[in-house]
Formats: C-alpha cells, structure tokens, sequence
C-alpha cells in the first residue's frame, strides 16, 4: 500500500474517519488498530516485477495458524482485491467471515472511487459487532 496512487489509505481514512493519508506511517497503524481493525498481507513471500497484483508469480501464503495465535478472537476477514481473495477460501475454511473487496489499487478502474468507498464502508459497517480483533502482543517481534 506504499505506492503513491494506491488509494487504500485514502479508501479506509473515508471509511474511519481518519485522516490516514495524511499520517505518518506509524500513525497510520495505530490509529487503524484504536478502530479494532488489523492489516496483514495474505502473501508472505512471491516473485513480482513492479507493483501490479496481476504481476505476481509463485506466491506463497502467510503463516495463518500464526494470524489465529496473533489475533485468537478474529472472527472476520475481509479481502482487498481479487489477488489477496484468491486465499479467502481457505480463511472461510477455517471458520472466518470473509468477504473480498474491491482492490485499493488504481489498476482496479472498474470502479469509481466514490463506489470502492461506499462497499468498503458497508463491508466495515458491522466491524463493532462482527469482527473482534485482539493482538496477543506477546507474539509480536521484539
């Protein structure tokens, strides 16, 4: 989400509330966390020329028994665009609330950006009530 044109800080600064493009990267995180909501990359590891999703090769996913022990109360994922939702099988396998939402990069221009904020604020509209999200810091890199 560092490129420049990605709209993902922008599209979830909408949805909280929150100035997130406009914060320093630290800043960013925590005010996301302070909103009950944890980002983490679905991909751990994969071959990639530039920054386009469609450009990923041999991706390998992320530990998510590890994602479980980090987060045990996690009960919703939700899934930024078609490539990170190519995993989302497999968190609704293992008991999760899924739902994809349309990518944040520009790439996307299937949709305006007035319409990815509008289904992105419905998708986190419940986040209160469906989505209970508690980092066991003992877990987190020193």
């Amino acid at each position: 989400y560092a490129h420049p044109r990605n709209q993902f800080w922008h599209i979830l600064g909408q949805v909280l509330g929150e100035p997130l493009a406009e914060l320093p990267y630290e800043a960013r995180l925590a005010r996301v966390l302070a909103h009950r909501i944890g980002i983490w990359d679905v991909i751990d590891a994969c071959e990639r020329e530039g920054s386009a999703d469609s450009a990923i090769r041999n991706a390998r996913a992320n530990d998510f028994g590890h994602l479980r022990r980090l987060a045990p109360k996690l009960t919703r994922v939700i899934f930024n665009g078609g490539r990170a939702a190519t995993f989302e099988a497999r968190f609704r396998a293992a008991g999760f609330i899924t739902e994809v939402v349309p990518s944040s990069s520009p790439a996307h221009a299937s949709r305006t950006l007035a319409e990815k904020i509008s289904l992105w604020r419905r998708a986190l509209a419940d986040r209160r009530r469906a989505m209970a999200f508690e980092i066991n810091k003992d877990l987190l890199p020193k």
